[in-house]
């Protein structure tokens, strides 16, 4: 953090992470940025697709976000279910930039049409109990995010995948929802829908009414008659697919778990984000998928952190109240004129002006104290010296204010860095503005890259 230094249990307590090895590794063909929703996913996966496809690789970038901010950033319309070429990277040896946003629905489709002959796959698609389902069925934009990764890496277009997870509530659900959709679709819940097929007539329906009985919730009060027909249709025509879909999540399961595979877990200096990516790197080491450590995204600095929020906001308070009793000479060692209380000084602080940041000094203040001539000539003008007296109060109140919220950030990464010392960081300076072109997205890829994430 630019400005601040790591105390114990800080930075310097733990490995760096090194953007650009990564990058470089050709062996290294899947980068999935998780954690929690609003921390900087999207525009980190963006920065580091376009910083491996000017450093010569082949990348396609796979995002969830709604927003479509990555299109904007990229200079594209609009992206969807396929991979578009981004135009301007000034790429070496073949690099390029390909984007895309997942369309999950779209996928669900792809699958069915990949696995079903053309009228078992027309039945499917047009069956409403399917379309619910492949729509909004929790945990399915999870899923078929991996199943698009499988089907990238199996055309092996691009050398470098970068994934961008969907912002769960919880960033355990990204590394749940495959087997738990898989399980859902081959598990004891379809076998129960099997049933009235395989016993066929009413006593069937009088044992498939039986089962659902025992559902609760929305799906029970939806049951009728029409939602059972649709529902067996479903099950009918996908009988010969369920078991592809558990195969699927377990070889996307091997396949984010393989050593081509990196994982960055990518969080705030904020308690809540910090406790969600603890718990995923916790849930990554279980599983024995390689985590390449965690990028402290939007961390604040300071220029003039020399200063501490006491003493700013100290000074701040005698400027206010005109408690002038401890300044240096001020205008009546360099003017040669009395200074009176009702005039004080913009030069003097609780603190010695030499120690003052160049930032806690208002711009409009003059960078010499004027000579004895000007004086006479123009005279003193107090209304100015107390806007410029009000101007620095405000000013040293900001920047104590921005020391807290450094030190807040700083005690929430260090608590962090305490619990998993072993999980290389680099921090990510906060950027005055949002990333809206690939100059923001190059900005960003070199505070990545830089040591400890740059300023």
């Amino acid at each position: 953090m630019e400005g601040t230094a790591a105390g114990a249990g800080g930075l310097d307590a733990v490995p760096a992470l090194e953007i650009d090895p990564i990058l470089d590794d050709r062996g290294t063909r899947i980068i999935v940025c998780c954690g929690s929703g609003g921390v900087g996913k999207t525009t980190t996966a963006a920065a580091l697709g376009v910083r491996a496809a000017e450093r010569g690789r082949r990348v396609v970038v796979l995002t969830i976000d709604p927003a479509r901010r990555l299109a904007q950033s990229m200079g594209i319309d609009a992206l969807d279910n396929t991979p578009r070429k981004v135009d301007g990277i000034k790429g070496s040896d073949g690099g390029e930039l390909h984007a895309m946003m997942l369309d999950m629905k779209r996928t669900f489709d792809e699958i069915v049409e990949a696995h079903a002959d053309p009228a078992r796959a027309r039945a499917i698609l047009e069956n409403p109990f399917y379309q619910s389902l492949s729509a909004g069925f929790a945990g399915t934009q999870e899923y078929m995010a991996m199943e698009k990764l499988g089907q990238l890496r199996a055309r092996d277009e691009w050398d470098l995948i970068i994934v961008d997870t969907p912002p769960s509530r919880s960033a355990l659900d990204f590394l749940d929802a495959p087997k738990r959709l898989g399980s859902f679709l081959d598990g004891k819940f379809i076998k129960l829908l099997m049933a009235p097929a395989k016993v066929g007539g009413r006593a069937g329906m009088k044992f498939l009414n039986v089962g659902m009985s025992m559902m609760s919730g929305t799906l029970g009060k939806l049951l009728g008659g029409q939602f059972l027909g649709d529902v067996q249709t479903f099950v009918a025509a996908m009988d010969t697919m369920f078991g592809g879909f558990r195969t699927r999540a377990d070889a996307t399961y091997r396949l984010l778990q393989a050593p081509g595979t990196a994982f960055l877990v990518v969080a705030a200096p904020e308690r809540d984000a910090l406790r969600e990516a603890a718990y995923f790197v916790e849930r990554l080491a279980a599983e024995g998928m390689p985590l390449a450590g965690l990028v402290l995204n939007r961390v604040h600095g300071s220029g003039a952190a020399g200063l501490s929020a006491e003493r700013a906001r100290a000074a701040a308070e005698n400027l206010e109240e005109g408690r002038m009793g401890d300044r240096g000479p001020g205008k009546t060692g360099l003017r040669g004129v009395p200074a009176t209380s009702s005039e004080p000084s913009h030069h003097a602080t609780a603190a010695d002006s030499s120690a003052r940041p160049s930032a806690a000094r208002p711009s409009a203040a003059p960078e010499a104290a004027p000579t004895a001539d000007v004086i006479e000539e123009h005279g003193t003008d107090p209304d100015t010296d107390q806007d410029l007296a009000r101007l620095t109060a405000g000013l040293l109140r900001l920047h104590a204010e921005r020391m807290r919220v450094l030190a807040r950030e700083q005690r929430t990464r260090d608590r962090f860095t305490a619990l998993h010392p072993e999980v290389a960081v680099t921090e990510v300076a906060a950027l005055p503005g949002d990333v809206h072109d690939l100059a923001g997205l190059r900005a960003i890829g070199e505070r990545l890259s830089s040591p400890r994430g740059g300023s």
